[in-house]
């Protein structure tokens, strides 16, 4: 084995594999619950984030790296939270917005228009 290499830690792998698993289960337990529509999508995301970290950190070995891997990670987490935030803020926004029953009336009137 060459120098700075070390065997692979199978107990580490397989304690993540199943924190993985639990996380999977949670994430569909969660989908089972009557919560807000906002609430449950950010709740799921927060799991799958937790679980994309693990599978990075672990099984891509980010955990031992150097400081530019982890400041090109940190852009990255940015801008996956922007993502993240913005459909939901979006979502919370609109949701109530109702159309004008006289520009609806309109809409439809103009598709039944030979």
């Amino acid at each position: 084995m060459s120098k700075g290499h070390h065997p692979p830690n199978i107990k580490l792998y397989l304690g993540v594999f199943a924190a993985l698993m639990v996380l999977t289960v949670v994430t569909v337990l969660v989908s089972y619950l009557h919560l807000p529509k906002a609430l449950g999508i950010a709740l799921g995301l927060a799991i799958a984030l937790f679980k994309a970290s693990l599978v990075a950190a672990f099984f891509m070995h980010l955990k031992g790296e150097r400081a530019l891997i982890y400041g090109v990670l940190a852009v990255t987490v940015f801008f996956v939270a922007v993502l993240y935030i913005l459909p939901i803020v979006d979502f919370e926004l609109i949701a109530d917005v109702r159309i004008p029953e006289s520009i609806s009336a309109s809409i439809h009137h103009e598709e039944h228009v030979p």
